[in-house]
Protein backbone atom coordinates (compact mmCIF):
# COMPACT_ATOMS: atom_id res chain seq x y z
CA UNK A 1 0.00 0.00 0.00
CA UNK A 2 2.65 2.57 1.25
CA UNK A 3 4.94 2.20 -2.08
CA UNK A 4 1.64 2.49 -4.64
CA UNK A 5 0.57 5.77 -2.20
CA UNK A 6 4.15 6.82 -2.63
CA UNK A 7 3.93 5.91 -6.56
CA UNK A 8 1.22 8.47 -6.75
CA UNK A 9 2.08 11.11 -4.71
CA UNK A 10 5.58 11.22 -6.52
CA UNK A 11 3.53 11.82 -9.41
CA UNK A 12 4.47 15.32 -10.67
CA UNK A 13 0.38 15.62 -12.33
CA UNK A 14 -1.15 13.72 -9.23
CA UNK A 15 0.52 15.71 -6.92
CA UNK A 16 -1.15 18.86 -8.71
CA UNK A 17 -4.13 17.44 -9.22
CA UNK A 18 -4.52 16.69 -5.50
CA UNK A 19 -3.53 19.76 -4.62
CA UNK A 20 -6.58 21.60 -6.42
CA UNK A 21 -8.41 19.15 -5.00
CA UNK A 22 -7.73 20.18 -1.64
CA UNK A 23 -7.61 24.07 -1.49
CA UNK A 24 -10.80 24.07 -3.99
CA UNK A 25 -12.40 21.62 -1.31
CA UNK A 26 -11.23 23.77 1.46
CA UNK A 27 -12.46 26.83 -0.59
CA UNK A 28 -15.98 24.98 -0.86
CA UNK A 29 -16.27 23.73 2.33
CA UNK A 30 -15.80 27.03 3.94
CA UNK A 31 -18.88 28.34 2.39
CA UNK A 32 -20.87 25.47 2.20
CA UNK A 33 -21.29 26.52 6.44
CA UNK A 34 -20.86 30.08 6.16
CA UNK A 35 -24.06 30.27 3.18
CA UNK A 36 -26.50 29.02 5.55
CA UNK A 37 -24.75 31.51 8.29
CA UNK A 38 -25.49 34.10 5.85
CA UNK A 39 -28.78 33.50 5.06
CA UNK A 40 -30.19 32.37 8.81
CA UNK A 41 -28.17 36.03 10.26
CA UNK A 42 -30.25 38.07 7.43
CA UNK A 43 -33.66 36.32 7.54
CA UNK A 44 -33.67 34.86 10.60
CA UNK A 45 -35.39 31.75 8.66
CA UNK A 46 -34.23 28.62 9.14
CA UNK A 47 -35.90 27.13 6.17
CA UNK A 48 -34.35 29.87 3.54
CA UNK A 49 -30.80 28.85 5.26
CA UNK A 50 -31.30 25.08 4.65
CA UNK A 51 -32.28 26.23 0.78
CA UNK A 52 -28.57 26.90 0.77
CA UNK A 53 -27.51 23.41 0.46
CA UNK A 54 -30.61 22.43 -1.96
CA UNK A 55 -29.27 24.81 -4.63
CA UNK A 56 -25.79 23.45 -3.91
CA UNK A 57 -27.53 19.52 -4.54
CA UNK A 58 -30.20 20.45 -7.02
CA UNK A 59 -27.76 20.80 -10.37
CA UNK A 60 -26.95 17.27 -9.27
CA UNK A 61 -29.84 15.84 -10.46
CA UNK A 62 -28.70 17.34 -14.44
CA UNK A 63 -25.55 15.43 -13.81
CA UNK A 64 -26.03 13.45 -17.48
CA UNK A 65 -26.71 16.30 -19.65
CA UNK A 66 -24.04 18.48 -17.66
CA UNK A 67 -21.69 15.59 -18.17
CA UNK A 68 -21.53 15.79 -21.57
CA UNK A 69 -20.38 19.23 -21.77
CA UNK A 70 -17.02 17.25 -20.36
CA UNK A 71 -16.93 15.07 -23.53
CA UNK A 72 -17.31 17.97 -26.05
CA UNK A 73 -13.86 19.52 -25.41
CA UNK A 74 -10.22 18.99 -23.86
CA UNK A 75 -10.68 18.35 -20.05
CA UNK A 76 -7.40 20.57 -18.76
CA UNK A 77 -8.46 23.72 -20.47
CA UNK A 78 -12.04 23.17 -19.31
CA UNK A 79 -11.18 22.99 -15.63
CA UNK A 80 -8.96 25.79 -15.61
CA UNK A 81 -11.86 27.90 -17.22
CA UNK A 82 -14.64 26.69 -14.82
CA UNK A 83 -12.46 27.45 -12.09
CA UNK A 84 -11.71 31.11 -13.09
CA UNK A 85 -15.04 31.30 -13.82
CA UNK A 86 -16.18 30.45 -10.65
CA UNK A 87 -13.58 32.85 -8.69
CA UNK A 88 -15.16 35.42 -10.57
CA UNK A 89 -18.54 34.91 -10.07
CA UNK A 90 -18.20 34.62 -6.40
CA UNK A 91 -16.93 38.19 -6.23
CA UNK A 92 -20.93 39.41 -6.67
CA UNK A 93 -21.33 38.06 -3.33
CA UNK A 94 -19.98 41.54 -2.05
CA UNK A 95 -22.95 42.86 -3.16
CA UNK A 96 -24.90 40.90 -0.96
CA UNK A 97 -25.91 42.99 2.34
CA UNK A 98 -29.41 42.65 2.48
CA UNK A 99 -32.21 40.19 2.31
CA UNK A 100 -33.73 42.00 -0.91
CA UNK A 101 -30.53 40.73 -2.14
CA UNK A 102 -30.31 36.79 -1.01
CA UNK A 103 -31.63 36.40 -4.37
CA UNK A 104 -27.91 36.56 -5.91
CA UNK A 105 -26.36 34.65 -2.99
CA UNK A 106 -29.04 31.50 -4.15
CA UNK A 107 -27.92 31.65 -8.09
CA UNK A 108 -24.32 31.93 -7.38
CA UNK A 109 -25.15 28.83 -5.42
CA UNK A 110 -26.83 26.88 -8.22
CA UNK A 111 -24.58 27.78 -10.50
CA UNK A 112 -21.77 26.84 -8.19
CA UNK A 113 -23.17 23.55 -7.83
CA UNK A 114 -23.76 23.12 -11.70
CA UNK A 115 -19.98 23.98 -12.24
CA UNK A 116 -18.95 20.89 -9.91
CA UNK A 117 -20.71 18.94 -11.56
CA UNK A 118 -18.72 19.28 -14.72
CA UNK A 119 -15.77 19.65 -12.64
CA UNK A 120 -16.06 16.46 -11.25
CA UNK A 121 -16.58 14.83 -14.25
CA UNK A 122 -13.81 16.24 -15.72
CA UNK A 123 -11.72 15.69 -13.30
CA UNK A 124 -12.42 12.17 -13.25
CA UNK A 125 -12.37 11.79 -16.96
CA UNK A 126 -8.82 13.72 -16.79
CA UNK A 127 -7.08 11.12 -13.98
CA UNK A 128 -8.04 8.10 -16.06
CA UNK A 129 -6.34 9.56 -18.72
CA UNK A 130 -3.25 10.78 -16.61
CA UNK A 131 -2.47 8.11 -14.13
CA UNK A 132 -1.69 4.43 -14.38
CA UNK A 133 -4.87 2.63 -14.25
CA UNK A 134 -3.44 0.30 -11.73
CA UNK A 135 -3.27 3.30 -9.60
CA UNK A 136 -6.44 4.82 -9.81
CA UNK A 137 -8.21 3.37 -6.56
CA UNK A 138 -5.30 4.72 -4.37
CA UNK A 139 -5.56 8.36 -5.96
CA UNK A 140 -9.58 8.24 -5.95
CA UNK A 141 -8.88 7.63 -1.94
CA UNK A 142 -6.77 10.09 -1.55
CA UNK A 143 -9.04 12.28 -3.28
CA UNK A 144 -11.47 11.20 -1.01
CA UNK A 145 -9.23 11.47 2.16
CA UNK A 146 -8.21 15.08 1.39
CA UNK A 147 -12.26 16.03 0.71
CA UNK A 148 -13.12 14.67 3.85
CA UNK A 149 -9.88 16.07 5.65
CA UNK A 150 -10.98 19.31 4.42
CA UNK A 151 -14.68 18.82 6.14
CA UNK A 152 -12.57 18.39 9.21
CA UNK A 153 -10.68 22.17 9.50
CA UNK A 154 -12.70 24.42 6.24
CA UNK A 155 -16.34 24.68 7.92
CA UNK A 156 -14.68 25.90 11.42
CA UNK A 157 -12.66 28.39 9.15
CA UNK A 158 -15.43 29.35 7.27
CA UNK A 159 -17.44 30.14 10.26
CA UNK A 160 -14.85 31.88 12.22
CA UNK A 161 -13.87 34.09 9.49
CA UNK A 162 -17.85 34.69 8.95
CA UNK A 163 -18.18 35.71 12.39
CA UNK A 164 -14.62 37.88 11.97
CA UNK A 165 -15.45 39.65 8.48
CA UNK A 166 -18.46 38.67 7.48
CA UNK A 167 -19.60 36.26 4.32
CA UNK A 168 -18.26 38.21 1.69
CA UNK A 169 -15.07 37.52 2.63
CA UNK A 170 -15.42 33.82 2.75
CA UNK A 171 -16.43 34.73 -1.00
CA UNK A 172 -13.18 35.96 -1.21
CA UNK A 173 -11.59 33.22 0.32
CA UNK A 174 -13.02 30.86 -1.61
CA UNK A 175 -12.47 32.58 -5.03
CA UNK A 176 -8.97 32.58 -4.29
CA UNK A 177 -8.57 29.07 -3.76
CA UNK A 178 -9.97 28.42 -7.26
CA UNK A 179 -7.65 30.71 -8.84
CA UNK A 180 -5.15 28.49 -7.13
CA UNK A 181 -6.63 25.59 -7.95
CA UNK A 182 -7.07 26.96 -11.75
CA UNK A 183 -3.28 27.28 -11.65
CA UNK A 184 -2.41 23.95 -10.69
CA UNK A 185 -4.64 22.45 -13.33
CA UNK A 186 -2.80 24.40 -16.17
CA UNK A 187 0.34 23.22 -15.28
CA UNK A 188 -0.60 19.54 -15.65
CA UNK A 189 1.54 18.26 -18.56
CA UNK A 190 -1.18 16.00 -19.65
CA UNK A 191 -1.81 15.61 -23.54
CA UNK A 192 -5.43 15.45 -25.08
CA UNK A 193 -6.46 15.32 -27.96
CA UNK A 194 -9.49 17.51 -29.04
CA UNK A 195 -12.41 14.94 -29.74
CA UNK A 196 -13.63 14.55 -32.52
CA UNK A 197 -16.84 17.25 -33.60
CA UNK A 198 -20.01 15.28 -33.39
CA UNK A 199 -23.53 16.66 -34.42
CA UNK A 200 -25.34 14.22 -32.88
CA UNK A 201 -27.94 15.82 -30.55
CA UNK A 202 -27.39 16.59 -27.11
CA UNK A 203 -29.96 14.60 -25.74
CA UNK A 204 -29.02 11.72 -27.49
CA UNK A 205 -25.44 11.95 -26.86
CA UNK A 206 -26.19 12.67 -22.93
CA UNK A 207 -28.85 9.08 -23.46
CA UNK A 208 -25.48 7.51 -24.70
CA UNK A 209 -23.70 7.69 -21.82
CA UNK A 210 -26.22 6.47 -19.48
CA UNK A 211 -27.24 3.48 -22.06
CA UNK A 212 -23.35 2.20 -21.89
CA UNK A 213 -23.69 2.69 -18.15
CA UNK A 214 -27.00 0.98 -17.65
CA UNK A 215 -25.95 -1.63 -19.99
CA UNK A 216 -22.61 -2.36 -18.42
CA UNK A 217 -22.67 -5.50 -16.24
CA UNK A 218 -19.88 -4.91 -14.05
CA UNK A 219 -20.72 -1.50 -13.38
CA UNK A 220 -24.32 -1.12 -12.87
CA UNK A 221 -24.44 -3.21 -10.12
CA UNK A 222 -21.95 -0.73 -8.26
CA UNK A 223 -23.30 2.46 -9.12
CA UNK A 224 -27.36 0.77 -7.95
CA UNK A 225 -25.64 -0.03 -4.51
CA UNK A 226 -23.86 3.03 -4.01
CA UNK A 227 -27.28 5.22 -4.66
CA UNK A 228 -29.47 2.68 -1.98
CA UNK A 229 -26.62 3.27 0.12
CA UNK A 230 -26.75 7.09 -0.29
CA UNK A 231 -30.26 6.76 0.14
CA UNK A 232 -30.14 4.91 3.41
CA UNK A 233 -27.01 7.31 4.33
CA UNK A 234 -29.70 9.87 4.08
CA UNK A 235 -31.82 8.70 6.60
CA UNK A 236 -29.26 7.61 8.89
CA UNK A 237 -28.29 11.58 8.63
CA UNK A 238 -31.64 12.73 10.15
CA UNK A 239 -31.15 10.33 12.92
CA UNK A 240 -28.12 12.01 14.21
CA UNK A 241 -29.85 14.28 16.47
CA UNK A 242 -31.91 11.85 18.10
CA UNK A 243 -28.70 9.51 19.08
CA UNK A 244 -27.52 12.57 20.54
CA UNK A 245 -30.79 12.84 22.43
CA UNK A 246 -30.60 9.51 23.76
CA UNK A 247 -27.04 9.82 24.52
CA UNK A 248 -28.25 12.68 27.10
CA UNK A 249 -26.28 15.32 25.04
CA UNK A 250 -26.53 18.44 23.59
CA UNK A 251 -26.88 19.19 20.41
CA UNK A 252 -23.50 20.65 19.86
CA UNK A 253 -22.15 16.89 20.83
CA UNK A 254 -23.17 16.36 16.86
CA UNK A 255 -20.02 17.73 15.91
CA UNK A 256 -18.06 15.11 17.95
CA UNK A 257 -20.01 12.61 15.99
CA UNK A 258 -19.16 13.95 12.31
CA UNK A 259 -15.41 14.51 13.54
CA UNK A 260 -15.20 10.80 13.82
CA UNK A 261 -17.08 10.09 10.75
CA UNK A 262 -14.75 12.32 9.21
CA UNK A 263 -11.61 10.34 10.36
CA UNK A 264 -13.16 7.14 9.21
CA UNK A 265 -13.37 8.46 5.43
CA UNK A 266 -9.68 9.68 5.83
CA UNK A 267 -8.37 6.41 7.14
CA UNK A 268 -10.26 4.18 4.60
CA UNK A 269 -9.17 6.92 1.55
CA UNK A 270 -5.22 6.33 2.35
CA UNK A 271 -6.22 2.64 2.49
CA UNK A 272 -8.57 2.41 -0.65
CA UNK A 273 -6.16 1.38 -3.28
CA UNK A 274 -4.75 -1.63 -1.82
CA UNK A 275 -7.93 -2.70 -0.42
CA UNK A 276 -9.34 -2.54 -3.97
CA UNK A 277 -6.53 -4.70 -5.47
CA UNK A 278 -6.55 -7.37 -2.80
CA UNK A 279 -10.42 -7.55 -2.99
CA UNK A 280 -11.89 -6.39 -6.22
CA UNK A 281 -14.10 -3.44 -6.83
CA UNK A 282 -17.29 -5.57 -6.30
CA UNK A 283 -16.19 -6.91 -2.58
CA UNK A 284 -14.26 -3.82 -1.34
CA UNK A 285 -17.94 -1.72 -2.52
CA UNK A 286 -19.74 -4.77 -0.46
CA UNK A 287 -17.64 -5.23 2.93
CA UNK A 288 -17.82 -0.92 2.63
CA UNK A 289 -21.28 -1.24 2.64
CA UNK A 290 -21.49 -4.53 5.19
CA UNK A 291 -19.69 -2.50 7.70
CA UNK A 292 -22.07 0.86 7.27
CA UNK A 293 -25.03 -1.77 8.95
CA UNK A 294 -22.88 -2.43 11.88
CA UNK A 295 -22.50 1.41 11.70
CA UNK A 296 -26.50 1.54 12.30
CA UNK A 297 -26.85 -0.83 14.87
CA UNK A 298 -24.31 0.44 17.16
CA UNK A 299 -26.10 3.72 17.95
CA UNK A 300 -29.52 1.64 18.96
CA UNK A 301 -27.53 1.33 22.38
CA UNK A 302 -27.28 4.56 24.29
CA UNK A 303 -24.02 4.49 25.03
CA UNK A 304 -21.53 7.17 24.05
CA UNK A 305 -18.84 4.30 23.03
CA UNK A 306 -20.92 2.56 20.77
CA UNK A 307 -21.99 6.08 19.52
CA UNK A 308 -18.21 7.40 18.33
CA UNK A 309 -17.32 3.76 17.21
CA UNK A 310 -20.72 3.55 14.73
CA UNK A 311 -19.79 7.26 13.55
CA UNK A 312 -16.01 5.80 12.82
CA UNK A 313 -16.86 2.84 11.25
CA UNK A 314 -20.16 4.78 9.13
CA UNK A 315 -17.24 7.05 7.83
CA UNK A 316 -15.40 4.28 7.05
CA UNK A 317 -17.49 2.41 5.19
CA UNK A 318 -19.46 4.56 3.20
CA UNK A 319 -16.75 5.82 0.88
CA UNK A 320 -16.30 2.11 -0.32
CA UNK A 321 -18.73 1.12 -2.92
CA UNK A 322 -18.16 5.30 -4.32
CA UNK A 323 -14.51 4.62 -4.73
CA UNK A 324 -15.23 1.42 -6.48
CA UNK A 325 -17.84 2.64 -9.00
CA UNK A 326 -15.50 5.73 -9.76
CA UNK A 327 -12.57 3.43 -10.15
CA UNK A 328 -14.74 1.07 -12.15
CA UNK A 329 -16.14 3.49 -14.01
CA UNK A 330 -12.64 5.13 -14.94
CA UNK A 331 -11.36 1.71 -15.82
CA UNK A 332 -13.81 0.42 -18.02
CA UNK A 333 -15.33 3.55 -19.79
CA UNK A 334 -14.47 4.27 -23.27
CA UNK A 335 -12.90 8.41 -22.99
CA UNK A 336 -14.65 9.88 -25.13
CA UNK A 337 -17.85 9.21 -22.80
CA UNK A 338 -16.12 9.10 -19.74
CA UNK A 339 -17.45 12.52 -18.81
CA UNK A 340 -21.08 12.23 -19.14
CA UNK A 341 -20.97 8.61 -17.92
CA UNK A 342 -18.76 10.01 -14.31
CA UNK A 343 -21.50 12.29 -14.63
CA UNK A 344 -24.33 10.00 -15.15
CA UNK A 345 -23.48 7.97 -12.30
CA UNK A 346 -22.07 10.19 -10.31
CA UNK A 347 -26.05 11.36 -10.13
CA UNK A 348 -27.40 7.88 -9.51
CA UNK A 349 -25.16 7.33 -6.25
CA UNK A 350 -25.74 11.12 -4.60
CA UNK A 351 -29.04 12.44 -5.61
CA UNK A 352 -30.63 9.54 -3.68
CA UNK A 353 -29.56 11.32 -0.17
CA UNK A 354 -31.50 14.22 -0.74
CA UNK A 355 -34.70 11.76 -0.96
CA UNK A 356 -33.03 10.03 2.20
CA UNK A 357 -33.06 12.82 4.06
CA UNK A 358 -36.81 13.75 3.46
CA UNK A 359 -38.04 9.84 4.16
CA UNK A 360 -35.86 10.02 7.83
CA UNK A 361 -36.67 13.22 8.67
CA UNK A 362 -40.48 12.06 8.28
CA UNK A 363 -39.27 8.44 10.12
CA UNK A 364 -37.81 10.06 13.29
CA UNK A 365 -40.29 11.44 13.90
CA UNK A 366 -42.98 8.07 13.83
CA UNK A 367 -40.75 5.13 14.52
CA UNK A 368 -38.52 4.34 17.55
CA UNK A 369 -34.43 4.39 17.23
CA UNK A 370 -34.53 1.07 18.57
CA UNK A 371 -36.47 -0.09 16.20
CA UNK A 372 -35.80 2.06 12.77
CA UNK A 373 -31.45 1.69 13.37
CA UNK A 374 -32.14 -2.05 13.37
CA UNK A 375 -33.94 -1.94 10.65
CA UNK A 376 -31.59 0.49 8.90
CA UNK A 377 -28.98 -1.69 9.66
CA UNK A 378 -30.79 -4.83 7.76
CA UNK A 379 -31.89 -3.22 4.75
CA UNK A 380 -27.77 -2.02 4.18
CA UNK A 381 -26.84 -5.92 4.15
CA UNK A 382 -29.53 -6.34 1.55
CA UNK A 383 -28.12 -3.89 -0.30
CA UNK A 384 -24.18 -5.60 0.14
CA UNK A 385 -25.43 -9.26 -0.46
CA UNK A 386 -25.41 -9.23 -4.12
CA UNK A 387 -21.98 -7.60 -4.10
CA UNK A 388 -20.25 -9.75 -1.65
CA UNK A 389 -21.48 -12.69 -3.47
CA UNK A 390 -19.53 -14.76 -6.28
CA UNK A 391 -20.19 -13.02 -9.56
CA UNK A 392 -21.85 -15.36 -12.33
CA UNK A 393 -18.39 -15.13 -14.56
CA UNK A 394 -16.47 -16.59 -11.50
CA UNK A 395 -18.81 -19.34 -10.33
CA UNK A 396 -18.73 -20.68 -14.35
CA UNK A 397 -15.64 -20.47 -14.31
CA UNK A 398 -14.82 -23.01 -11.04
CA UNK A 399 -17.80 -24.96 -12.58
CA UNK A 400 -16.74 -28.72 -13.12
CA UNK A 401 -18.57 -28.55 -16.91
CA UNK A 402 -16.93 -25.45 -17.40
Amino acid sequence: MTSSIGRVLRDRDAGLYLGAVLVSGFGTSALWLASGIWVKELTGSDGLAALCQLALWAPTLTGPLLGTLADRTRRRPLLVTTNLTLAALLLALFTVDTPARLWILFAVLVVYGACGVVTDAAEAALAATALDKDLLGDFNGLRMSANEGMKLVAPLAGAGLFAAYGGARVALLDAVTFVLAAGMFALLRVRETAPTPDRTPLRARTAEGARYLWGHPRLRPLVVAGGLTMLTSGISGATVYAIVDNLGRSPSYTGVLYVAQGVGSVAVGVASGALLRRFGARRFGGAGIALTAVAAALPAVPNDAAALIGSFTNGAGLPCVLIAGLTAVQRETPDALLGRVAATAGTLMFAPTAVGIAAGAALVETVDLAVLLPALAGARLLIAAPLLRPSRARVTARSPSA
